[in-house]
C-alpha cells in the first residue's frame, strides 16, 4: 500500500514540472511575438516620420534646387566663355597683318631660335601662334621671359607638349596654318648620356606626332625644321656639305637628328608634305641658352670660376662655326618663303612634293681658346683657364658650314662675325642678370 502511494506521488509531480515548462514556452513565444509587433510599429512611425520631414524641407526650401542648378549653370557658362576666350587667343595670334602673309605655328617659340623667329614673323606681318612645353633643361625663367617679351608684340605661346595629340588637332582645327617652323626639340650633345630617353620623345616621337597631325589637315602645311650640324658626327671632309655622308654620329642627339631627316623624306615621299631641313652651326646671341659655352664662360669669367677649355686629343684646338643668332633667323624666313605648298590633302599624296635640306653656318670657324680671349676683352676680365682633351662625350673637334646651296636658293649669307656677335650677348647678358655683373668702364663692350 505504501509503495502505491510513493508512485502516485512521482507521477503528480512529473506533470507538474510539464506543466510548467510548457507555460514557460508560452511565455516566451508570446513575449517574441510582442516584441516583433513593437518592432514593426516602430519601423512605421519611423518612416512615417522621414516622409513628413522630407515633404516639408522640400516644400518649404524649394530655392536650394534652383540655386544648385543655376550654380551648375553659371559655372558651365564660365567654362565655355573661358575656351572661347582661349581660341580668341590662337585666332588673333595667328592672323597675318600685310597682304599675303604667312600663317605659322612656331614649335619651340619659348626657345632660343624659336623666340627670335616668332619675334621676326611678327614683325613683318606673319600671323604667329607658339607652341612650348617650358621644360626644366635649363632655367624655365629664362623661357618665361622670352614669353613674356613675345606676349607684348601679340605673340601668344600654347603651353603643351608635341606628343599630347589632341592639343595638336584642337591647334589644327582652330587655325589654318599654312607653314610650321619646327624648333622645339630636346637639345645638347652631352646631356644624352644622362637623359638619353627624352631625346627619342622630344625629337623622333615628338616629329613623328607633329606630322602625323600635319598630314591629316586640308591644306596640308609647309614644314620647315631645325635639323643640326651634329649629323656630319665623324666626317673628315671641309667645310661641311649637305652632300657629305651624315651616316657616322657621335652622339645621341645627333643621331637623333639625323633620323629626323630619314623621317621627313618618309612623310615627303608617302604623304607629299613639303619638308625643309635646316642644319644648324652652333648659333649664340642675346636670349642664348645657358648650356652653350659662350654664356657659361661668360658666367664663370664673371664670377671668377675656372672653365675647361677643350683640346683635341693630338693637342689641337677644338673650333666651331659660330653663327650669330639674327642670321640664323634670315636663313629660316628663307626658307620658309620659299617653301613650296605641300601637295596631299586629308593624308593622302597628290603629286610629288619638295624635300631640302641646308645647312646655316657662318663659313669661319673660331679655335674656343679664341673666343675666350674675345670674352676677356669685352668683360674687361682675364679668365681661369684649364685647358683639358676632349673627353668622348659625344663633341667633335671641329664645324665648318658650306652654305652655298642655301645661298643659291634664298640668298643666305651671314653677315655678322664673332666679336660683333659676342659684344651684343655681353651687352644684353649684363642687363638682363643685372646691373652688379656689368664689366669695368675700360672693356671694349662700351666701344
Amino acid at each position: 500500500m505504501f509503495r502505491d502511494n510513493t508512485k502516485e506521488k512521482r507521477m503528480d509531480t512529473s506533470k507538474s514540472m510539464k506543466l510548467e515548462r510548457y507555460n514557460s514556452y508560452i511565455r516566451r513565444v508570446n513575449s517574441t511575438k510582442l516584441l516583433n509587433a513593437s518592432s514593426k510599429l516602430l519601423f512605421r512611425a519611423t518612416l512615417l516620420v522621414a516622409l513628413i520631414l522630407v515633404f516639408l524641407f522640400t516644400f518649404n526650401y524649394p530655392p536650394l534646387a534652383d540655386s544648385t542648378h543655376r550654380h551648375l549653370h553659371a559655372h558651365s557658362h564660365f567654362l565655355s566663355s573661358a575656351f572661347g576666350a582661349w581660341e580668341k587667343q590662337l585666332r588673333h595670334s595667328s592672323t597675318p597683318r600685310r597682304p599675303n602673309g604667312l600663317t605659322v605655328l612656331v614649335t619651340g617659340a619659348a626657345g632660343f631660335v624659336g623666340s627670335h623667329c616668332s619675334l621676326a614673323l611678327k614683325r613683318r606681318g606673319d600671323g604667329v601662334l607658339g607652341l612650348d612645353n617650358f621644360n626644366s633643361y635649363y632655367d624655365p625663367s629664362l623661357k618665361r621671359a622670352r614669353q613674356a617679351m613675345l606676349a607684348k608684340h601679340q605673340v601668344f605661346i600654347v603651353e603643351g607638349d608635341l606628343n599630347d595629340t589632341p592639343l595638336l588637332q584642337k591647334l589644327f582645327d582652330v587655325v589654318a596654318f599654312t607653314h610650321i617652323l619646327h624648333l622645339a626639340a630636346q637639345a645638347g650633345v652631352r646631356y644624352a648620356m644622362q637623359n638619353p630617353q627624352s631625346y627619342i620623345t622630344a625629337n623622333i616621337a615628338g616629329f613623328v606626332n607633329l606630322l602625323e597631325v600635319a598630314k591629316s589637315a586640308n591644306p596640308q602645311p609647309s614644314i620647315v625644321w631645325a635639323s643640326s650640324s651634329s649629323v656630319y658626327g665623324l666626317n673628315t671632309q671641309n667645310p661641311f656639305s649637305e652632300l657629305h655622308r651624315t651616316d657616322q654620329p657621335a652622339s645621341l642627339y645627333a643621331a637623333t637628328k639625323k633620323a629626323g631627316e630619314e623621317i621627313a623624306h618618309t612623310y615627303n615621299h608617302i604623304y607629299g608634305l613639303s619638308l625643309t631641313g635646316l642644319r644648324f652651326f652652333t648659333v649664340y646671341g642675346p636670349w642664348g641658352r645657358p648650356d652653350m659655352a659662350y654664356f657659361f664662360f661668360t658666367k664663370d669669367i664673371l664670377q671668377g670660376k675656372t672653365i675647361d677649355v677643350y683640346q683635341t686629343q693630338d693637342g689641337k684646338q677644338v673650333a666651331r662655326d659660330f653663327t650669330y643668332i639674327d642670321d640664323i633667323v634670315k636663313g629660316c624666313l628663307g626658307a620658309l618663303d620659299t617653301a613650296e605648298k605641300s601637295t596631299g590633302s586629308g593624308g593622302k599624296k597628290r603629286g610629288p612634293a619638295q624635300l631640302r635640306i641646308y645647312n646655316l653656318g657662318n663659313t669661319s670657324p673660331v679655335p674656343v681658346g679664341n673666343l675666350v680671349s674675345i670674352l676677356e676683352g669685352l668683360l674687361n676680365t682675364k679668365a681661369k683657364r684649364h685647358v683639358i682633351k676632349m673627353p668622348s662625350n659625344g663633341d667633335v673637334p671641329y664645324t665648318h658650314a658650306n652654305v652655298s646651296q642655301a645661298f643659291h636658293d634664298f640668298s643666305y649669307k651671314p653677315t655678322t662675325d664673332l666679336p660683333t656677335g659676342l659684344r651684343k650677348f655681353v651687352k644684353w647678358y649684363v642687363g638682363y642678370y643685372g646691373p652688379h655683373l656689368r664689366p669695368k668702364k675700360e672693356s671694349r663692350l662700351d666701344n
